[in-house]
Formats: structure tokens, sequence, C-alpha cells
């Protein structure tokens, strides 16, 4: 029976982490970038943890005295315009329009972001392409989908179906057994309270296997769990917690409120939209960083994937072992007047903006430029493949981001 159950937690909980995005968010910084959005308004990032922040929609949060402050843009000045903004620029068939009106203006507020129409926008697109504006977005198919991995998993230990299902009959709180949970299954929200509820519910047989709740993403923005919880170390949540910050991602109002956190609490290089919509999808500054591999490439005529990461992550941190980015870096250190240690400590700061003010960044730039004879793109779209079960056709980033792009220009279209 141990043997069984200990199959089934692992067979589903592959099947959740297939069904998250396979990108993990980096945590916000906790200092102010130096490097000012381009062609857009200006905005703070995360400072280190204020105290709580009230929800008005008839003025910006204050930041504490003691934190540096960037120079706030005009659209800023009357709070009620924002709102009208907002107002205009919302699509007018959806549900609860009132509701998703009021969660934005909110997460502007406490997040201190310009409310301008790009702003805006941008969240806005983010949303109709990953929910279609609904709060628990349904995911067709949810429970035939885990059924369809168990079964697999079974199989492969030669233990029949039946078996597994059997050991699923054990009724949760709630009254339901796991089994006809999983059977009910139509939304993320659903799955993530369904490995909370065993977890914490579950006999102690199963708790004592230590199953940790695979769910990474979700929320109408499909925002990353470590995301918000690390967004929360750094700048306060203005919502009385329910439960846990992982409960609040699954929410309308926290989903909206990490997700722009994640897109627009950022200073990002970028003279087009679309490449915050990309980092979105792979991660903070990946097309700043996918941009200078593309640069070392041509550079060092080596082959190198512009994937936005330069260094090797294994669950989200960085192994001791060499990428393909820094061999080909060692291999011109001569050239960029580097050590290896100075090029080791410049591509540790490869997720933050102060990358983009290291020697190794300008140089590799400076260099590039010089061979190219103009200058080399600061902006790609990271290469990597999408990949989910709920994803049936070949996907990327590049494409993640126009499509977003494209919600974005329409939205623009409105004001």
């Amino acid at each position: 029976m141990k043997l069984t159950q200990s199959l089934f937690m692992i067979s589903l909980a592959g099947l959740a982490t297939g069904c998250a995005s396979q990108t993990t968010a980096v945590p916000p910084e906790a200092t102010i970038a130096s490097v000012p959005s381009v062609n857009l308004p200006s905005m703070s990032e995360p400072q280190p943890r204020a105290a709580s922040l009230p929800i008005a929609a008839s003025a910006v949060a204050s930041r504490p005295a003691s934190a540096p402050v960037a120079a706030p843009s005009p659209s800023v000045v009357k709070a009620p315009d924002g709102r009208a903004l907002l107002d205009k620029l919302l699509p007018t068939k959806i549900p609860d329009r009132t509701g998703w009106a009021t969660d934005i203006f909110n997460a502007f507020t406490a997040l201190q972001i310009p409310p301008t129409p790009e702003y805006f926008c941008a969240a806005m697109a983010v949303i109709e392409q990953e929910s279609s504006w609904q709060a628990d977005p349904v995911v067709p198919g949810l429970g035939k989908i885990v059924w369809k991995e168990i079964d697999q998993r079974a199989a492969k230990y030669h233990i029949p179906l039946f078996t597994v299902q059997a050991a699923l009959m054990v009724p949760s709180l709630e009254g339901r057994s796991y089994k006809a949970r999983i059977d009910a299954l139509q939304t993320e929200k659903q799955m993530n309270d369904l490995f909370e509820a065993m977890i914490t519910e579950a006999p102690e047989v199963i708790r004592n296997l230590g199953i940790a709740n695979p769910i990474r993403t979700g929320g109408p923005m499909q925002v990353g769990v470590d995301f918000a919880v690390a967004q929360t170390q750094v700048w306060s949540y203005p919502y009385p917690v329910k439960g846990s910050i992982r409960s609040e991602v699954f929410t309308r109002r926290g989903g909206v409120y990490f997700g722009i956190a994640h897109l627009l609490q950022y200073r990002a290089p970028y003279q087009d939209m679309k490449y915050r919509f990309a980092d979105f999808n792979a991660g903070r500054y990946s097309s700043r960083n996918a941009a200078f591999q593309n640069a070392l490439a041509k550079l060092t005529k080596t082959r190198i994937v512009p994937d936005g990461d330069l260094l090797i992550y294994q669950d989200g941190r960085p192994v001791n072992k060499p990428s393909n980015t820094t061999n080909a870096l060692l291999g011109i250190s001569t050239k960029l007047g580097l050590s290896a240690q100075e090029i080791a400590t410049d591509l540790a700061k490869e997720k933050t903006s102060a990358f983009g003010q290291t020697p190794l960044y300008q140089r590799v730039f400076t260099l590039a430029d010089k061979a190219a004879g103009s200058p080399i793109p600061r902006e790609v779209s990271p290469q990597i493949r999408l990949q989910s079960s709920k994803i049936t056709r070949k996907l990327t980033t590049s494409w993640f981001a126009e499509r977003v792009n494209g919600r974005y220009q329409q939205c623009l279209a409105r004001k």
C-alpha cells in the first residue's frame, strides 16, 4: 500500500510540474536600478520591505522616507485621472469589469507604477493572453490529463491502474475522495487546493512522504508562486492574507497584483514593450541577456543559443559547470582585458539590472559593434521552447511575446 501511494504521489507531482510554466521568475531586486526604461515613463523598483500599503483608489501609496524614489511621471499626479484612463482602455465586454478595474488599479497604486496607457495596456495584454479575463482559468480535460499521466507512471512500475485508484478512495476533509476530486478537476486552483489538502489533511502515511505542492504558476496572469513569495520579502503585500501567499496567487486580486509586479516593477533597458513580454515568459532581463549572447556569438563566431541564461541552472540555482557563454567569454578574456574571476563575478549579476553596467557587458558590446561595423541589437527575444502538458503545438517565448504584443497594440488603439 505504501508503495502504491508513493508512486501515485510521484506521478501526480510530475504531472503538475509539467502543467506549470517551465520558466522560473527571479526574485525582485532590493535596490533601485540605475538603468531607466527607454521611451517609457520612469518607475520605482522593489525596495527593502516597507510597512503594509493600504489600497486606496484616490492616491498613489507613498514610499518610506528612507527609500530612494524615481522621478514620478506627470501621469502619476492625479490618481482619479488614472482610474478614468484605465476604464477607457479596459475591454467593454468582460465579466465583472468593475472588479477587474479595481484589482488592476489597486495593484498599480500599491506597486507605485505610473498609470499610463503603455503600462495599463501591457498588463491587460498579458491577462488576456494568459486567461482571457478569467479569474481562475479553466484547463479543459485536466482530470483526464492527470489520470493519463498516472496510468503511464503506474504501467512503468507494473502497477494496475485500479490499484492506484483504490489507494485514492480515502475521503478528504471536504467530503469527497481524492479520486473524486481528481475526476472533477477543472482549474489550476482546484489542483492547487487538492495538493494542499493532500499535504495537510491526508492520512499520516501520505503526509510522511514529505510531499511538496508542485503547482508553480497560477492565477489570471500565470505568475510564479516562488516569485510571489519573494516579492513579499521586499515589497509589502497590500491585502489581508487568507491562508498563504501561495493561495493569494490563485485569487484574482493576488494573481493580478503579483503578475503586474513581475511584468512592470523593474526597469528594463528596452525600446520595445514586446521584450518585457518575453521577459515575463522567460524571466527578467532574458531579452537583454539573449542580446548579449547574440553579440558574443557574432564576436567569437561560435554557436550560442540565445536563451537568456548566461549560466547553467538547476532548480533555479546556478550550478558549478561552465556554460557555452562562459566558455566563449573565457576564450576572449585577453581581448576583454578581464580575468576568469572578473568574468565570473560579472556573470553572477546576469539576473539583475546591474549586469548592464558591468565591464563584461560593456566590453563585449563595444567589440561586437566594432566587428560588425554598426551597433548590435541590445534586445533579442530568447529562443526558448515552451514546455507544458497543456501545450500541444510547438510554441516559443518569441511566439508568446508577439501574441501579447498584438493584444497590447490593440489596447493602445483604444486610448
